[in-house]
């Protein structure tokens, strides 16, 4: 860790005792554990949502569960969290720390793809957060609109949107995850639906807000 890094860390709101557990179990357990969200990202999704207020979140790609605690953590009364994870094999793990918080009643985990599952839960959604197969970021972002579960107001939140920096570099013969971000960046930005920012936080957020 940079210096940089741990002042951040250390004038940022301390993560809670579950959360660093996660984050523990997640290195000790889990290939590629550098996927989870972590503190400041979690933190900064915590914050967001108490701005946002929304009252049903839909999350594509749960990993471990840090980035959907966190974003509990920040609710509203009632509010609720779909999410969905494709790997059936951190299920488990997942279920484990979601029902050791506080928020276990407003989480529901879905196993199994995002494109099949979401259409089919029967919501609209006040905020949608992609962290899913960079390969299919664009796909998801249409089903949203193609199935109605964005409206006018809602935001959508993309995670690893600039892609260690690949983003800006020739692309390598192949690289098919790569091409998925820059397909779905262009995507956005050329989409009068929506307004956006990049935000250079970690690899990078694209926030999105349907006009």
């Amino acid at each position: 860790m940079s210096a940089l890094d741990k002042y951040i860390e250390e004038h940022t709101d301390p993560q809670t005792t579950l959360l660093h557990e996660l984050e523990r179990e997640t290195y000790l357990r889990v290939l590629n554990p550098r996927m989870i969200s972590g503190h400041i990202q979690g933190k900064l999704l915590e914050m967001i949502v108490r701005m946002i207020c929304p009252q049903r979140i839909l999350e594509i790609g749960a990993f471990t569960g840090y980035s959907a605690l966190s974003m509990a953590a920040g609710l509203p009364e009632g509010g609720e969290i779909d999410t969905c994870e494709v790997d059936d094999e951190l299920e488990l793990m997942i279920l484990d720390f979601f029902e050791r918080s506080e928020y276990a009643d407003r989480l529901h985990l879905h196993i199994g793809s995002a494109l099949e599952i979401a259409p089919k839960l029967g919501h609209q959604y006040d905020l949608v957060f992609i962290d899913g197969d960079k390969r299919e970021y664009t796909a998801y972002y249409n089903m949203l609109f193609e199935h109605g579960l964005v409206k006018s107001g809602s935001w959508i939140m993309a995670d690893n949107i600039l892609w260690y920096g690949k983003v800006v570099e020739p692309v390598a013969k192949g690289d098919k995850q790569t091409q998925g971000i820059i397909e779905f960046n262009d995507v956005v930005t050329a989409d009068p639906r929506v307004e956006n920012v990049i935000l250079p936080i970690r690899d990078g957020i694209n926030l999105i807000r349907v006009k």
